[in-house]
């Protein structure tokens, strides 16, 4: 009983150190891998001279993606952007850099699904977007990065805890090692720091750690995205915020399928 007791409580701390989703599959996984791409609003014949631009971020997040965006950053004019999650999350220390990357270059976090549009008389490729779209696990801490942040009524937020890569399948069959346990503990630190670097709250963690992951995520309420300070303007887009400039031709999109083909 004793023996059941202590490999429970070590079972109980094995969180945040990688999410359900990564692991050695999902760092290889380069079809899934988060890509960056600035995207204009569409229809052109609806909002004319007044189309607005973001960039768009879809897919998990992995060890290649802060140093993605950081090269996406490069070759585009990023500063005082939207961008806008569409994510299940992915690896703990590629989503803090990839927040603090987003947060030096004063850029507005949001949640959305860009939906493309046939290209317009101009060709340039067009897009609506949807603010019903999901921001799950690790999305939660990237949104955080936000200078601004709104998270959309329709969008849900989903967190839970996250646990080692290799064993989130079946996590309570496995056995756990003091190496894996002092990696947790170290990440553990690490990201509730992150979180109150960004402004955030620390109930924000708290919440995540009560949902193990064999259990379905937990969606937040409104209530509890403006408590932990996901959210902190009242609407998309302000005039009042800086846009950044569009990309000149043959910039506009980077895939990390390539970056994940190039040999470091």
């Amino acid at each position: 009983m004793i023996r059941y007791v202590i490999g429970a409580l070590a079972l109980g701390c094995i969180t945040l150190l990688a999410s359900a989703n990564t692991g050695s599959a999902a760092k290889d996984d380069s079809e899934s891998a988060m890509r960056f791409e600035w995207r204009v609003e569409g229809p052109a014949e609806q909002c004319g001279r007044s189309c607005r631009r973001w960039i768009s971020a879809v897919g998990i997040v992995t060890d290649r993606t802060a140093r993605d965006f950081e090269n996406f950053a490069k070759n585009n004019d990023v500063r005082g952007a939207t961008l806008v999650l569409d994510s299940e999350g992915g690896s703990v220390l590629a989503a803090m850099a990839l927040g603090r990357a987003i947060r030096r270059l004063d850029i507005t976090t949001t949640i959305g699904k860009t939906v493309g549009l046939p290209a317009a008389g101009d060709k340039t490729p067009r897009a609506m977007l949807s603010p019903e779209a999901q921001c799950e696990s690790m999305c939660a801490f990237i949104l955080l990065g936000g200078s601004r942040r709104y998270v959309p009524p329709q969008a849900r937020v989903l967190v839970h805890q996250i646990w080692l890569g290799n064993k989130s399948k079946r996590a309570l069959e496995f056995s756990y090692s003091a190496e894996e346990l002092r990696l947790v503990q170290r990440d553990i630190g690490s990201l509730a720091r992150y979180t109150v670097e960004m402004g955030g709250s620390i109930e924000l963690i708290e919440t995540a750690l009560r949902v193990p992951p064999w259990e379905p995520m937990h969606a937040l309420s409104s209530e509890e995205v403006r408590l932990m300070q996901l959210t902190t303007i009242e609407r998309l887009f302000d005039d009042r915020l800086p846009v950044a400039a569009m990309p000149t031709v043959g910039q506009g999109v980077l895939a990390t399928t390539a970056q994940a083909q190039r040999t470091d």
